[in-house]
């Protein structure tokens, strides 16, 4: 059993901050935990834009806190994404979230993150995994 909480990996390699400067995140659960998922909390500043897209990974997100509005570029519909609202990137979408409200959310990646993921070029996370245990 793990027991931890996102205060307590506050500063510590679990906390990232991106190269962006337009989110950081808590990562409290991770591939290296090997249960098939990761777990994050994920704060997207307010006045920011981010574009994404997770072409290695499906993404669930619950906003808890804050106001984003999100397009979805394969359709063009756009989205109010507040507290409570979940929305579910089941087929690769590329997004864009324009944050008017400091957006702080849950997010559930399949499969897990490592922890040292950042955005790249196009939006993505590379797909990276953890050495086998021996």
């Amino acid at each position: 059993m793990i027991v931890r909480s996102f205060k307590d990996i506050e500063g510590t390699d679990r906390h990232i901050k991106s190269k962006s400067g337009t989110w950081e995140s808590k990562r409290i659960v991770l591939a290296r935990e090997r249960v098939g998922f990761s777990v994050h909390e994920t704060i997207l500043y307010a006045g920011t834009e981010t574009q994404m897209w997770y072409a290695n990974h499906i993404e669930a997100v619950v906003c808890t806190r804050g106001e984003a509005e999100l397009t979805d570029h394969e359709t063009g519909k756009t989205y109010t994404i507040t507290p409570g609202t979940m929305y579910l990137l089941d087929g690769h979408e590329r997004h864009t979230l324009k944050v008017k409200e400091d957006f702080h959310c849950i997010c559930v990646f399949n499969p897990p993150v490592t922890g040292r993921e950042d955005h790249d070029e196009n939006g993505v996370y590379p797909l990276l995994t953890e050495p086998e245990e021996v």
